[in-house]
């Protein structure tokens, strides 16, 4: 069967970020601005956790704020710069090629977007990155109570853009969630570099 959308991965894919390293980098130099050690930084934390998954939206980005500024005894204008330099962190940088790549690939087939996320995200990354005016669908997991790998997630991307997986190409870094979409019969590709990553879904392209 013949390709007619591709859906792309956001954090380490469209952007350029570690998203297992920079939360533990980012509230730890935090906690150094305190004179917190990690053991003491982590036991604040969990005093002060309101409970729940960010990626499904049980905690908001004001519950998290006010998590954080209370861990570390943070004013509002601190607790603000620190909210600022967490969704400096979560963006990254663009991967410029491979936005490039996303655009050319409309008008000839459906475009979309399925990122596990954080409350803000939407805000956050069209402000910095327009990703809504680059594909025709984004699916945040925030907004939609279920995170990938949960099926239910990908059912929900093929509903709305009114197509059979298996007319689905996917794009992602994480190994669980390429296997997860390759289950449900997407064409799944596990993201490694820009440059394989477009050479393969390429290939998929032209294939009859």
């Amino acid at each position: 069967m013949s390709v007619r959308a591709l859906v792309f991965d956001v954090g380490g894919v469209l952007e350029v970020v570690d998203d297992d390293a920079w939360p533990e980098l980012w509230v730890h130099r935090w906690a150094e601005r305190a004179g917190m050690s990690p053991e003491d930084l982590d036991a604040a934390l969990l005093r002060h956790d309101p409970g729940g998954s960010v990626a499904t939206g049980e905690v908001t980005e004001e519950q998290l704020r006010r998590m954080y500024a209370a861990a570390l005894d943070l004013g509002d204008e601190e607790a603000e710069q620190m909210t600022r330099e967490m969704w400096d962190a979560y963006c990254g940088s663009l991967d410029v090629e491979l936005r490039d790549f996303v655009a050319s690939l409309r008008p000839g087939y459906r475009t979309a977007i399925l990122s596990n996320s954080a409350d803000g995200a939407r805000r956050e990354e069209q402000r910095r990155y327009g990703f809504e005016e680059l594909v025709d669908l984004v699916v945040y997991s925030h907004e939609e109570g279920v995170a990938k790998p949960s099926p239910e997630i990908y059912e929900r991307v093929t509903d709305r853009l009114a197509i059979r997986p298996d007319e689905v190409v996917f794009l992602d870094d994480v190994g669980e969630n390429v296997e997860a979409a390759a289950a449900l019969g997407w064409q799944a590709v596990q993201h490694r570099s820009t440059a394989e990553s477009i050479r393969r879904i390429t290939e998929l392209l032209r294939e009859p």
